[in-house]
């Protein structure tokens, strides 16, 4: 047992340092649906495959075909003929033998007809190059029964995403330049009392060198707000007369020559760090304010049972502040120094955890770990394709509000919804016949025409492959922040775009 966790974390190291142990047991529990092993999908699937997701069904009633060998890596000359969700998911379980192929060969629609509820037993459904009838009724059937839907269409240069999802809650959003949570504005008393334990006028030359930058700022706040009345340094101005403070601090040697301490140079550069007010973040606010937070009912999800549990915390244990989260940043210091400095931290941190723990058994009598990251947490709703594709209910302002700008990428993205009528007219994409192309035109523009009349406008890709895998990624682990809720590339000009439609 120990040697296959030793290889799976030889195997999967890169993107372990990514979502942890926590992201990669939900990746190896996820089941993906895959509609249709076009060259599109089965690029998706590929990039699921190999970090490891559980299993796969790959649901296509289509036979392989000589053009489909010739655009799509997982078929061969040997599966023309062949079923391609079977041919397919042969050629993608030799990926990796951590995960499980199945393949169903049949079409959405008929799947739909007889047993719609095939659909409800996944983690995510990724649809690839369905036609705008089919996405709908899928979409309606995964609404009812919270199972995300991402789909997918490719058209020569252009790749579109759409992510359909009731409420994905996010624990770990991985923040971009997260601020450190040090406390130092608001020390917690285990915090001071260690603080208290060094003497920096009495330390020799070595113990001085290798004081942990923390607890440098700290010592220099406590008599910065013996002569400041308790008030922190704020402009710039008492910021460099704060650093200086702390530079006067450094050793002199005989001379009366600064000694080279980086530990107090690394605190006068993370001066700006330290002084962060501890403060809980809008986003974090705005979660709380929420009637999921503050109705909770045995029906409620543990998400949002954490975070109620989070919130009393707030208002009783943290005195206004969110639990401790725990992590302090590497810095110059002798080894013993940091591990006892990250213990107090990190005790802090346990004991806060188990305080929410309190307050969850309180209301559900269940425990839950979601506190350290109670700075991350988000939650992302998107609309139903029937709300965006509806008349009554069209996001028409998202729209108009881009169409001023020929080079939007709204213009593509109406052009592929002009492109799925045509289809459902014409049961083909327009340009498939060269002799038609002039034809396919004329009829493209009237099914443009008509889209735009409908909703009362009168004026007018491995990247994606590799988005798409990512995106269902974010949803399975819930980590990292979705994009809300429509993704459009142009490989042409390299530029892409969300809209919220």
């Amino acid at each position: 047992m120990a040697a296959t966790k030793a290889s799976k974390e030889q195997k999967y190291d890169r993107q372990l340092r990514l979502w942890g142990d926590h992201g990669q047991e939900a990746l190896e529990n996820a089941h993906i649906c895959l509609i249709n092993a076009t060259a599109t999908g089965t690029e998706i699937l590929k990039n699921l495959v190999l970090p490891g997701i559980g299993a796969f069904t790959i649901v296509d009633g289509h036979t392989v075909t000589g053009e489909d060998v010739g655009n799509n890596f997982f078929l061969s000359n040997n599966s023309i003929g062949k079923n391609r969700a079977q041919a397919a998911t042969e050629l993608l379980q030799e990926l990796n033998s951590d995960v499980s192929g199945n393949f169903v060969e049949e079409s959405p629609d008929k799947l739909l007809d007889n047993d719609p509820e095939f659909f409800h037993r996944f983690t995510i459904v990724i649809g690839v190059q369905l036609p705008e009838s089919t996405c709908l009724r899928l979409g309606s059937v995964l609404w009812n029964a919270s199972v995300p839907f991402l789909v997918c269409k490719t058209y020569g240069l252009l790749g579109y995403m759409r992510l359909v999802v009731q409420e994905h809650t996010v624990i770990e959003s991985h923040p971009d330049n997260a601020l450190e949570d040090l406390r130092l504005d608001q020390p917690f008393a285990e915090f001071q009392n260690h603080v208290k334990s060094y003497d920096l006028d009495s330390m020799d030359k070595k113990d001085h060198s290798h004081t942990p930058w923390i607890i440098i700022v700290a010592k220099y706040l406590e008599k910065w707000f013996s002569e400041h009345n308790c008030r922190l340094p704020k402009n710039y101005k008492e910021k460099e007369a704060f650093r200086q403070f702390i530079r006067e601090g450094i050793l002199k040697n005989e001379n009366g020559v600064p000694e080279d301490e980086e530990n107090f140079e690394e605190a006068i550069k993370n001066v700006n760090t330290a002084l962060n007010l501890t403060k809980i973040p809008s986003t974090v606010e705005d979660l709380f304010n929420s009637e999921q937070c503050n109705s909770i009912t045995s029906q409620s999800p543990s998400f949002w049972v954490m975070l109620r549990a989070v919130k009393e915390f707030v208002h009783n244990e943290g005195n206004g502040s969110l639990p401790v989260r725990g992590t302090i940043p590497d810095m110059i210091a002798d080894s013993q120094k940091f591990i006892n400095l990250q213990n107090v931290y990190r005790e802090k941190a346990l004991q806060d955890a188990a305080a929410v723990s309190k307050h969850v058994e309180c209301l559900l009598q269940s425990v839950g770990k979601v506190c350290k990251n109670a700075s991350f947490l988000r939650v992302v709703r998107c609309r139903s394709l029937a709300e965006e594709y509806s008349v009554d209910s069209v996001n028409k302002d998202e729209i108009t509000s881009c169409m001023d700008n020929p080079d939007s990428e709204m213009v593509f993205y109406l052009m592929l919804r002009a492109v799925d009528r045509f289809y459902q007219q014409h049961s083909r994409y327009p340009g498939v016949y060269n002799y038609q192309v002039e034809e396919d035109i004329s009829k493209l523009k009237l099914s443009v025409n008509s889209l735009l009349q409908e909703y009362s406008f009168n004026n007018f890709c491995h990247y994606v492959l590799g988005s798409a895998a990512q995106e269902a990624i974010k949803i399975i682990s819930h980590q990292f922040v979705p994009f809300n809720n429509t993704f459009i590339y142009n490989a042409m000009s390299q530029t892409s775009a969300t809209l919220q439609l």
